[in-house]
């Protein structure tokens, strides 16, 4: 069986509820935040500034990564630039491309040696991947988010590409591979067996740590158990 005292990988939460982060900036499992401007609009953010100085008031101590929401390149900078005043904790989300397929690399090089802390985002190819290493290098400390749950929604298992990705990434000091959007439980150990640095995933999976190791016998009672009481107290008659 496996145990969560054998993870060496950092996990982060994923979201942008605020009660959820304040009671995951007490967990000491919890390494990090992330949130994205989904994640916002479907928590009711409607002031995107004050709820980051809101959260940030609270999560001092561990790194968190807010996302531009521009789509030229230009605003991009400026509000990133903006973002990374906030608190010396943030990270800067800058997407692989723009909407137009147009890559950001530029940018994100101009960026990170500028001083500004970067998380690169919604990349899914191994291509991506190198094209941000190779931008991040030397620059300041980074993150390479691949989107693993993504390709695995695609019919492909991710973890050749992760494997590939973390080749990649390593010999850069200061830059870290994150596997995002897991879908399931599974997916942080299979992330921490190939060596990345952080997962990102939401409180769905988050809350399915306290499961990790249980008896699979107990387990399958507990499910019976559940079918049985349902049944139950539904009345159901044949």
């Amino acid at each position: 069986m496996r145990s969560v005292s054998e993870l060496k990988i950092k996990l982060f939460a994923d979201g942008a509820d605020k009660a959820q982060i304040l009671q995951a900036q007490t967990n000491p499992l919890i390494k990090g935040f992330t949130t994205n401007p989904t994640l916002m609009r479907a928590a009711g953010v409607k002031d995107y500034e004050a709820f980051a100085h809101e959260i940030l008031a609270a999560v001092t101590d561990k790194p968190i990564s807010f996302e531009v929401f521009a789509d030229e390149f230009a605003e991009m900078e400026r509000q990133a630039h903006k973002i990374a005043g906030w608190a010396n904790n943030v990270y800067v989300k800058i997407p692989i491309t723009n909407t137009r397929s147009e890559s950001a690399v530029s940018l994100i090089r101009r960026l990170s040696h500028s001083g500004v802390k970067l998380n690169v985002t919604a990349i899914l190819s191994l291509e991506q991947v190198r094209g941000a290493a190779e931008a991040l290098a030397g620059g300041a400390p980074s993150v390479v988010s691949v989107f693993a749950g993504r390709i695995a929604d695609t019919g492909l298992d991710p973890v050749p590409l992760m494997t590939d990705a973390l080749k990649l990434v390593s010999p850069n000091p200061g830059m870290e591979l994150l596997w995002a959007s897991p879908r399931e439980l599974l997916n942080i150990f299979q992330a921490n067996d190939v060596g990345c640095h952080i997962i990102t995933a939401t409180d769905s999976v988050l809350s399915k740590l306290k499961v990790v190791g249980k008896s699979l016998e107990d387990y399958s009672l507990e499910t019976v158990q559940m079918f049985y009481n349902d049944a139950a107290h539904s009345g159901y008659q044949l």
